[in-house]
């Protein structure tokens, strides 16, 4: 009987279980968004999802926990420094899950963990450049005229 059994075993022994998980979530929070297997997803979730608790708690505890867990210290940093602030309000769902099809390769069907609202910081820094690049214009613009 499975009865208490959580988690999946994703075909590896322990170790490679949790190096797995820990590069998942570590890749997850450095980049808001990434591409993998729908089974692998779903076991990295929570994990992504416990990591942003502990962040919004900001505590040096919460900064110990989370740095046992993920890889590399620039991980940590835009955790605590940007992902907790930005979830302070919300009570939990950080994450999604969106299928987008299967690989080509082995045909394994594969999705996208992003956090939620990444796309609109995607969407700000995208205007922010757009933005920029037309006053560099515009100022390049009367700079000739001025010639």
């Amino acid at each position: 009987m499975r009865h208490r059994k959580s988690g999946v075993k994703l075909k590896r022994n322990i170790s490679a279980r949790r190096a797995l998980l820990r590069n998942l979530v570590t890749s997850a929070i450095l980049e808001e968004r990434i591409t993998t297997t729908v089974p692998k997803a779903k076991a990295a979730r929570p994990l992504v999802e416990k990591m942003i608790t502990l962040a919004k708690q900001d505590t040096p505890h919460a900064r110990r926990e989370a740095g046992r867990f993920l890889l590399t210290p620039e991980a940590i940093e835009k955790l605590f420094e940007k992902i907790g602030p930005r979830f302070h309000q919300r009570n939990g769902g950080y994450t999604r899950i969106v299928k987008i099809g299967w690989r080509k390769g082995d045909g394994a069907e594969t999705a996208k963990l992003e956090l939620v609202g990444s796309e609109l910081v995607k969407r700000a820094a995208e205007r922010a450049k757009r933005r920029e690049e037309r006053l560099t214009a515009l100022k390049t613009g009367e700079d000739n005229k001025e010639e």
